[in-house]
């Protein structure tokens, strides 16, 4: 009996200095893990915002992996309450490891001599992914343990469960219920459908067999029994999970969000460090547009692209920039950034050039202009229709964007003047190389940017004075104003384009606006402001290839309409007029402002010149039974000296009587003009027939 017990003692003694040796080593092995990693130098995506804080475009990460950080604010507390009731539904009472399922799962082990499930709680599940590994051991066990009771000893429950929601795998390259819920169901997790808050909560334990991509019947699977066990928990009514069965499992998995890419690529090269960027950009705005453009690029050509710009008139901030029509298109060269590149600008600069006009006193939008053949040395402009309207007004010549009186009025005003107040107010401007400062500018002989064209109508919204435009919402330099045109030069600029004719089916006098098209049809463009906002078009190839029939007023100007109507806002009213502004017909005029003068011109007195027949809009059935026109005999009241008869610009006879005899060369619209011999002139539009 005495051998017994001593044998009893030994054994005793024996396995008690076991069990302390084992706490030694188990301390020291504690002890050489360090402290638990608490995920702080996580590599995220960097994340491109708009001015509310929404998702422009993500980036991924250096090793490829959608990583979008998220908060547990910004995730729908159902899909919280759903992953702790089926993953650790003990989660908020015990200190990390969870005793009761660990012995759970031991006593499965070894009933079924396999693992059918892990005893794992969140806060080991987020040990595991801090430091994943590749094996499933004891060893690998005991450290989740380990880290997790680390774990819950720095960090509170919410912080855990947020280390979660940003480390979870949910198939691919896809970590995190943000960057999931984007490409499962193109959304923020912030409100989700029970069907998809189901799916994501199963994603995880088996994230490559259960993506729904690649298998719709094994992700509806894992689904449902997570639905099971919500209405287990009674968590929801059960009707509700009786629908959510019913909804069905996506297959695709949708691309990353990518508005206003150029701007968000811009924003990288600028500040490559940073993580996350916040734009002055309006998404909703940015997402109406990029579809706007997306639909009407095909409408107008193959391989056309556009570009448009929105400005806030009072803070310069860019609220919206498609630079392509799609940049996801190669044949449309989507990724090259047309609203930084350079082109010719057409008419867009007139309305400039009578802005100096009005500045310099020499002409009022009620001035009487002669737009009529005339030269300047070799230089000889020429309106867009080949014909010539006679006597008008500055308001109708640039609501007509005519270019003669353009030209005559920037003669006045010297091309390098207005180059130079331009480039004073902001404005990029590129003469061809070895070119200076010419008349030609005046009618698009120049480059420039849509987004610096775009600031220049913004400053006549801000009666006269330039804003710096800036995308950056977290910019630190203050926007820079410069001075473009007086107040009341401004204002008469806007009033004049207020007037001018919309496109079809377009409300009039609600924008101030003008079109333009360049050379050779290369550049479709329309500008246009109300009282808040200013809207930049351009339609074109991005190669530069003309494309015959392209006008601005055609396929831009509907474009800047149909960019204001998207905005969801009544137009605003511009700016009341400033001191300073005469308002009068044009004989009340002062006398110098009556009629304009050019250099070197002198007033003519103005004569009563009209054609009396046939009147404007006339039809004239001319045809003899032979099968040949016969002669128009216009009947032409006033004038001074011999008048010279043009059919569309063209001279083709002149007489010294008060009827002028004209012979038609065919069927169609003609414009015919009469000038006598002091320039004035008087036309009418007839169709021959």
């Amino acid at each position: 009996m005495r051998f017994i017990r001593k044998r009893w003692r030994w054994l005793v003694a024996g396995f008690a200095a076991s069990l302390a040796v084992a706490f030694v080593a188990g301390v020291v092995w504690v002890k050489s893990l360090g402290p638990a990693p608490l995920g702080e130098g996580l590599e995220f995506s960097t994340l491109v915002l708009d001015r509310e804080g929404r998702m422009l475009r993500p980036y991924a990460t250096a090793d490829g992996r959608w990583r979008l950080p998220v908060s547990l604010a910004n995730v729908d507390p159902r899909y919280v309450e759903t992953l702790i009731a089926y993953e650790d539904k003990r989660f908020r009472d015990h200190r990390g490891v969870d005793a009761f399922a660990l012995g759970r799962a031991a006593w499965q082990l070894v009933t079924n001599g396999r693992i059918v499930s892990g005893g794992s709680t969140l806060s080991m599940q987020v040990a595991r992914l801090l430091e994943p590994r590749a094996e499933r051991s004891f060893a690998a066990k005991a450290r989740q343990i380990v880290r997790a009771v680390q774990l819950e000893s720095a960090l509170t429950k919410d912080e855990i469960v947020n280390l979660y929601l940003n480390l979870a795998p949910f198939g691919g390259n896809l970590e995190g219920v943000r960057a999931a819920s984007f490409a499962y169901f193109n959304k923020e997790p912030k409100r989700l459908s029970l069907a998809e808050t189901a799916l994501l909560v199963a994603l995880p334990q088996s994230p490559e067999a259960r993506r729904p991509d690649r298998s719709v019947a094994v992700a509806r699977a894992a689904r449902d029994r997570v639905l099971d066990r919500i209405a287990e928990s009674n968590l929801v009514w059960s009707h509700e999970v009786d629908r959510a069965r019913m909804e069905a499992v996506t297959a695709q998995r949708h691309p990353m969000p990518a508005l206003a890419a150029h701007a968000a690529d811009n924003a990288i090269h600028v500040a490559p460090d940073r993580r996350v960027h916040s734009l002055t950009i309006e998404a909703p705005l940015q997402k109406a547009l990029e579809q706007l453009a997306k639909e009407r690029a095909p409408t107008i050509g193959p391989e056309i692209s556009i570009a448009i710009v929105v400005v806030d008139n009072a803070t310069g901030e860019v609220l919206s920039r498609v630079a392509s029509a799609d940049y996801f298109d190669d044949k449309r060269a989507g990724q090259v950034d047309l609203s930084q590149a350079l082109r010719s600008p057409g008419s867009t600069l007139k309305p400039f050039i009578y802005g100096l006009g009005f500045e310099d006193g020499l002409i009022h939008p009620e001035t009487l202009i002669e737009d009529r053949p005339r030269r300047y040395g070799s230089y000889a402009p020429e309106n867009f229709d080949m014909t010539f309207q006679g006597t008008v007004t500055v308001r109708k010549a640039l609501q007509s964007s005519l270019n003669v009186p353009a030209i005559a009025v920037l003669d006045a005003v010297r091309s390098s003047r207005f180059t130079a107040r331009l480039t004073q107010a902001g404005a990029g401007l590129v003469l061809p190389d070895g070119e200076i400062p010419g008349l030609a500018m005046g009618l698009g002989g120049v480059g420039i940017r849509l987004t610096d064209l775009t600031m220049l109508y913004a400053g006549v919204a801000r009666l006269g004075n330039t804003i710096t435009l800036t995308e950056r919402l977290d910019s630190t330099e203050k926007p820079t104003e410069r001075r473009l045109l007086e107040p009341a030069a401004a204002w008469q600029v806007g009033n004049v384009l207020l007037g001018t004719a919309p496109p079809l089916n377009a409300a009039p006098g609600r924008i101030a606006y003008k079109t333009g098209t360049s050379y050779g049809y290369r550049d479709a463009w329309s500008v246009g402001f109300d009282g808040k906002r200013t809207v930049g078009v351009w339609v074109g190839r991005p190669d530069g290839a003309p494309v015959p029939g392209m006008l601005g007023r055609t396929a831009a100007a509907p474009i800047l309409f149909d960019a204001f109507a998207r905005m969801g806002k009544i137009p605003s009213p511009l700016p009341a007029a400033p001191r300073g502004v005469l308002t009068a017909a044009t004989d009340k005029l002062p006398p110098p402002l009556q009629q304009f003068r050019g250099l070197g011109e002198e007033v003519k007195p103005q004569s009563s010149l009209r054609i009396m027949f046939p009147p404007n809009g006339a039809r004239l059935d001319l045809s003899s039974p032979g099968g040949l026109l016969e002669q128009v005999a216009l009947k032409v009241s006033g004038g001074n000296g011999a008048l010279t008869l043009l059919a569309n610009g063209i001279p083709v006879g002149t007489s010294t009587k008060r009827t002028v005899f004209w012979t038609p060369d065919g069927p169609g619209f003609v414009r015919l003009t009469i000038t006598d011999s002091n320039g004035a002139a008087e036309s009418v539009m007839v169709r021959v027939q």
